[in-house]
């Protein structure tokens, strides 16, 4: 893949082939970031998982403290009671049948779907349009649950969802590049701490075999695996 002259001169500035200290990796993003616009900032872990067993496939979601610093439109299936409070509770779009017709006519202008159990059967017909954007609903995410103003509250607030992707990955947004880089820290430790609490029972050897953060068009900075816990020093720091 060709980069641009941004990217190149950007992986100069920094020695791609050392692990960092996920502070200095996150600070280094930001630093590094070449694009005039407010750019996401992303982790993504390699993980010991087979994507070929269901079993060790990761698929949830995390809240991070900070937000995620961009608006989350979200579309709620529901009717009656629950339609009203998911419009109070600040849902974007909200319909049952007549949003099902919409999104099988194309209508795809939301980043988050959210449904009640009984309109599942007719969500359930949107998934070669819902499907392979991520968008939909499922009880593992909370994506499918009875409260729809909790969850769309919860996804307005900064809660992201994860999956494995077919080579054992998963890449969770941290933020933008204008938050400050605690605000980051905080975010990058709220997912490193659920995706090792979600570590699959059957899976064998190494779990986390390798972390890097990135800016959307920045160069990717590897980040040290076994610091899992900010707050203490990593192997050879001196304390």
């Amino acid at each position: 893949m060709k980069h641009g002259k941004k990217y190149t001169d950007a992986g100069k500035r920094f020695d791609q082939d050392r692990l960092y200290d996920p502070v200095e990796a996150l600070e280094l993003v930001k630093n590094l970031a070449p694009a005039k616009f407010d750019e996401t900032v992303e982790a993504a872990f390699r993980l010991g998982v087979d994507p070929r067993k269901a079993e060790q496939m990761l698929r949830g979601t995390v809240s991070l403290p900070q937000g995620t610093g961009k608006t989350v439109r979200v579309a709620v299936f529901a009717q009656g009671d629950a339609a009203r409070a998911a419009e109070e509770a600040g849902a974007d779009i909200v319909g049952a049948e007549d949003l099902v017709s919409r999104v099988e006519g194309g209508f795809l202008d939301f980043d988050v779907a959210i449904a009640t159990p009984d309109l599942m059967g007719q969500v359930g017909k949107l998934g070669r349009s819902l499907g392979p954007r991520g968008l939909m609903p499922n009880p593992k995410t909370g994506t499918v649950t009875p409260d729809v103003a909790k969850a769309v509250s919860e996804f307005k607030a900064g809660k992201v969802e994860y999956r494995t992707d077919r080579y054992g990955n998963v890449h969770v947004p941290l933020g933008k590049v204008s938050f400050d880089k605690d605000g980051l820290v905080a975010n990058y430790q709220a997912v490193l701490d659920e995706i090792m609490r979600a570590k699959p029972a059957s899976a064998k050897g190494r779990y986390l075999k390798g972390v890097s953060v990135s800016s959307t068009m920045g160069p990717g900075v590897r980040v040290d695996p076994s610091r899992t816990k900010l707050d203490e020093p990593g192997p050879g720091a001196s304390v």
